[in-house]
């Protein structure tokens, strides 16, 4: 366990609460990062990537979110509101949107991912320290996300860090079945022989977390530096019972910077 978990409980209240300050407070208390021999066994490195690869303040997923909106909408014939949510049913029953619009609707997920994921990438920067921090992780590193390998690859360009990952296992990989299904991450594991044993994973939603956690691997929430101005829905929340989680960090540059 890392030495962040025993102000844990306090995230947690903040997280739950929406207070702000609060939620500084309590993260910046927990900046103590993991000593580099508690990494020490990892050879596989996943990363999720929206909200995570880059920090949730900048927002990029606020673009897709409002593409899948428009695209519900224009399917079904909807009013914005309405839309929007039978859009967000889906994505608590489902795991994703899409994965709801082809169980009760049949579209084409082709469609859907080249639609949803027509956005800006402009907000992002490269990031250096990031870029370095990644490249010096000893061993294999990987993006898997519920988005697309095209979206996973422009994200991680924009950034300055896409050639450091050996592969990105995408929402098409898995058959078009979201994390965090265990047979999505079973599919992973076994595509890329990954030994959980000797793997972490960084993810922004403590749900996504459970199967990891469950198959041995260490794991990484990462939450948003600053509550102001963002908007965590209630089931991206912390809660009294995410023991699945081992380390919490509002930075990953800092966080692998103290790994290597």
């Amino acid at each position: 366990m890392s030495a962040i978990l025993p102000l844990y409980a306090r995230i947690i209240f903040c997280f739950s609460s929406g207070d702000a300050a609060c939620h500084n407070a309590a993260m910046t208390q927990t900046k103590t990062l993991p000593r580099p021999a508690d990494f020490s066994d990892i050879r596989d490195w996943v990363f999720d990537l929206d909200n995570t690869l880059y920090p949730h303040h900048v927002d990029l997923f606020a673009q897709i979110d409002k593409n899948m909106t428009a695209y519900v909408s224009t399917l079904l014939q909807m009013e914005r509101d309405e839309a929007r949510k039978l859009q967000k049913q889906y994505y608590l029953e489902h795991g994703t949107t899409l994965q709801g619009l082809m169980i009760h609707h049949r579209i084409d997920p082709n469609d859907f991912l080249e639609k949803a994921h027509a956005i800006d990438y402009s907000a992002l920067m490269p990031q250096p320290e990031l870029a370095a921090a990644i490249k010096a992780l000893p061993g294999r590193k990987f993006i898997f996300t519920n988005g697309s390998v095209g979206h996973a690859r422009a994200t991680a360009a924009a950034l300055g860090i896409l050639d450091h990952f050996d592969d990105i296992f995408d929402i098409v990989a898995a058959d078009y079945v979201p994390k965090p299904a265990g047979s999505t991450y079973d599919k992973f594991m076994s595509l890329n022989r990954v030994d959980t044993k000797n793997a972490v994973m960084f993810e922004d939603l403590p749900r996504n977390l459970t199967v990891p956690k469950a198959l041995g691997m260490k794991t990484v929430l990462l939450v948003p530096q600053n509550l102001e101005g963002t908007v965590v829905e209630w089931w991206e929340k912390t809660t009294g019972e995410d023991e699945h989680i081992d380390y919490v960090t509002d930075d990953l540059t800092a966080f692998l910077k103290a790994l290597i």
